[in-house]
């Protein structure tokens, strides 16, 4: 979304050919205009980028009382409700928790480059960005108008930044390549998904230097995260044809119970014929036949944390940052179980 400085009701009304009166109207929700003028006054204002500017003017000058949300990945996936996946529901009860703790409201906002948004979106007083993308266009949008702003991993593109929280990743890829390795997996395979963000560009590096360490040629297989169960399915079908390894990280829960299954109605099973980790972990994978190792990402932990740091951060605080949390790793049948059980 292109933003102008400097433009002002004039501007709207004369592109919109209406008084300065009747786009004061439209973008407040008043008077008695009629629907399509009202319609056409906003998208006059939004294509000039008035509506925003306008807002951040008369509301920002005092706190609101607000910070918003924006979950990034769910932004790319499509679906702000993915089946199966309780991850990104954890981390934004408790993150609503942690606001009113501190006498803030929690408001979901979608992706702000896309419209419709809510005209509040920019005279908020601080934004949560989740998993922010490589360049994303959010945080663009956040720099451009001085918001004050933390994300939940890294930024890559900004390798400088301090303003993160963020689950400790690449320990815990080491921790399942270690796992995998200890109960006798000597080729392992990694799907990671295909959002350029720090999680899914930590792990990566992990396990290239992981096989690079142990003399052996990396298997890395890209599947999109919004592919779900039927992209962990095509990944097993992938092994299938070149040979499957002694075991298979998945980045995601879902990806991780698609290719058991799969494996499974070929009569390949974990742990006998091959060791299976998830990433993170997900309902789908808890449920698999056997389930499935995987990590607990601690979201409650994480939410607390990055309200905190926002937080702080909007009353100029100095606040502690680059804030690393470890996840839980959880020993399940698809790995072996715990050794003695």
């Amino acid at each position: 979304m292109a933003i102008r400085r400097g433009i002002t009701i004039h501007d709207v009304a004369r592109r919109a050919g209406v008084s300065t009166t009747t786009v004061s109207h439209a973008l407040n929700e008043k008077g008695t205009i009629s629907e399509r003028t009202r319609e056409r006054v906003k998208s006059v204002a939004a294509d000039l980028g008035y509506q925003a500017d306008a807002l951040a003017r008369g509301l920002r000058s005092s706190r609101m009382g607000v910070i918003g949300l924006v979950l990034r990945p769910l932004d790319a996936l499509g679906s702000y409700a993915p089946s199966g996946v309780d991850y990104f529901l954890r981390f934004a009860g408790a993150a609503a928790g942690r606001a009113l703790d501190l006498g803030l409201g929690l408001m979901q906002v979608g992706d702000l480059t896309k419209r419709p948004i809510t005209p509040l979106a920019f005279s908020l007083d601080g934004y949560i960005v989740m998993d922010p993308m490589d360049d994303d266009p959010v945080i663009g949008l956040l720099q451009k108008y001085e918001m004050p702003f933390v994300t939940l991993g890294r930024d890559v593109r900004r390798p400088e930044a301090n303003n993160w929280v963020a689950s400790d990743d690449r320990r815990s890829v080491r921790t399942s390549l270690s796992h995998l390795h200890e109960r006798g997996a000597r080729s392992i395979a990694f799907v990671a998904g295909v959002d350029g963000n720090s999680w899914n560009r930590d792990g990566e590096e992990v396990y290239l230097g992981w096989c690079a360490e142990h003399g052996v040629a990396p298997r890395l297989l890209h599947i999109p995260e919004s592919d779900g169960e039927a992209g962990g399915r095509r990944a097993a079908r992938q092994l299938l044809e070149e040979g499957l390894p002694d075991g298979v990280h998945c980045m995601t829960g879902r990806h991780a119970a698609g290719l058991q299954a799969e494996l499974r109605e070929h009569g390949v099973t974990t742990p006998e014929h091959l060791l299976l980790v998830a990433g993170s972990d997900a309902e789908p994978s808890r449920a698999g036949t056997p389930p499935i190792t995987g990590f607990d990402l601690n979201p409650e932990r994480l939410a607390q944390a990055t309200v905190n740091l926002l937080d702080a951060t909007i009353r100029g605080e100095a606040p502690p940052a680059r804030t690393l949390l470890g996840s839980r790793f959880i020993v399940r049948a698809s790995t072996g179980g715990e050794r003695g059980a």
